[in-house]
């Protein structure tokens, strides 16, 4: 029998930290905070959380992601993407916690023609992909226990996202455009909650010999987020939902001609067979998982 843990969670109302509530409940206690709780932008308010918690491992998928507001709050996208992840882990450090950090595709440029795996050289072009660029590097510099698992796509039944926003407007609108010309993987936010959950197990199990570092881990497949949305609305239908589009009326957008502040990369596409081989888990198809938040919302 596994002792119990006591695990923090930061961003418990967002899309994983929502999950992770649920996912980690059985290993043991679980605190799970918000903004309300404590704000990471105060670097203070942090070091005395985790003093007053003294949790064994700390779960941090709280960040700053309006990624093109990003541009113009920069002190807060670096405070909260940048030195929140470093402070958590000096004090993760000081009680010897293990934490498990969340990152994203956006600190590669996009460029690629392959699969972007953790060893190419990252290259944000964007605040936000920056901001969590330092992130990763100022958590692995204060605190060699610990995983930061890249991601992209993320979509949950809990918080908003792009299948919630498709919905929205395919039952107000006949035609939608999307962009076509940027491919990833969308990736559920209780699949990262349930391997996080077995990435927890594991190092309870075995923390002499556990493979610390950074990981992809995106659904399987791939897709443009033009098809993501034909894929969405047409699951909607199929359930009886009454939408004024159609997938035929979703027509395709060129990133060119969709102008925002922060740029976004056209290959979100991350390999993930170190993470798979390293800790023997499978990663289902990305219809799979959207189906299954669907399902949730509807």
């Amino acid at each position: 029998m596994e002792p119990e843990l006591k695990i923090l969670v930061t961003g418990k109302n967002g899309q994983v930290g929502f999950e992770l509530q649920r996912a980690l409940a059985p290993l043991g206690e679980v605190v799970a905070v918000d903004h309300a709780d404590c704000d990471l932008a105060q670097p203070d308010a942090i070091r005395q959380l985790v003093r007053s918690v003294a949790p064994d491992v700390i779960v941090n998928p709280a960040a700053y992601t309006a990624v093109d507001k990003a541009e113009s709050d920069t002190a807060t996208a670096f405070a909260v993407n940048t030195q929140a992840p470093q402070v958590l882990a000096e004090e993760a450090a000081k009680l010897g916690a293990f934490v498990i950090h969340y990152s994203t595709d956006y600190v590669f440029n996009g460029g690629k023609d392959g699969l972007y795996a953790e060893e190419d050289t990252p290259d944000p072009q964007s605040v936000y992909g920056q901001s969590k660029l330092d992130g990763e590097k100022a958590l692995a510099a204060a605190n060699p226990r610990h995983l930061v698992l890249r991601t992209s796509w993320v979509v949950g039944a809990h918080g908003g996202n792009f299948a919630k926003t498709m919905l929205r407007l395919a039952a107000e609108r006949e035609r939608l455009t999307v962009v076509a010309d940027q491919f990833g993987a969308p990736t559920s936010a209780a699949l990262l909650a349930d391997l996080t959950a077995h990435l927890v197990r594991q190092h309870q199990r075995s923390s002499e010999v556990f493979p610390y570092g950074t990981y992809h881990v995106v659904a399987g497949g791939h897709t443009s987020w033009c098809d993501y949305a034909k894929f969405v609305i047409g699951e909607a239908l199929a359930a009886g939902k009454p939408l004024k589009a159609t997938p035929e009326a979703v027509a395709p957008l060129a990133t060119a001609d969709y102008l925002t502040p922060a740029k976004r990369p056209a290959n979100s596409r991350l390999d993930t067979s170190r993470f798979r081989e390293t800790f023997g888990l499978h990663l289902p198809h990305w219809q799979e998982g959207v189906r299954q938040v669907l399902q949730q919302i509807f």
